[in-house]
């Protein structure tokens, strides 16, 4: 049996956290897949084109690695239409427990065949968020540690097509 997980998030932007995620769990399943999915508590800085551009860009060299964009159906439906049996979810701290248990448990109640799989943060980027990044590169703050190069090279691209006249 192939063991298939689906990754989802807004990766907006892709982390070196999240790409952390990624490469542990090319370990641990014989696919995995990203999903960028469409948060609708977040505007999004990047289109889901350019996510899924950029993300495609970062795991060229992971060969069990494969990207995806849904921004209309639910996690459980698309991980069923991919042969997915398990949902890989990121933890850095208490609050994103509370966080994911909720909808790690609404997932069960809707597919119970599928198993969510928390992995704990690298303590080198437990402290950051695609959030926390974008608002310190909004005020000239330098994310380029947590950021994989290609990333960062357009999030400065963003940030300038935003501010054109400073």
């Amino acid at each position: 049996m192939t063991k298939i997980a689906l990754f989802p998030g807004s990766f907006d932007p892709l982390t070196n956290g999240h790409l952390n995620m990624i490469q542990r769990s090319t370990k641990l399943f014989d696919k995995v897949i990203i999903g960028v999915f469409v948060n609708t508590n977040k505007s999004a800085l990047f289109t889901l084109e350019e996510k899924l551009s950029l993300i495609k860009t970062v795991v060229k060299d992971l060969k069990n690695v494969e990207v995806i964009v849904q921004e209309t159906k639910l996690t459980v439906e698309v991980a069923e239409q991919l042969g997915a049996s398990f949902l890989i979810r990121g933890i850095r701290n208490v609050k994103d427990y509370e966080y994911e248990k909720d909808i790690a448990m609404m997932n069960h109640h809707l597919a119970p065949e599928l198993e969510t799989v928390f992995l704990m943060a690298d303590e080198s980027y437990a402290h950051i968020s695609s959030s926390l990044l974008k608002e310190v590169l909004k005020f000239g703050g330098d994310v380029s540690a947590y950021l994989p190069s290609v990333i960062c090279e357009a999030l400065n691209q963003k940030n300038r097509e935003m501010k054109p006249n400073e």
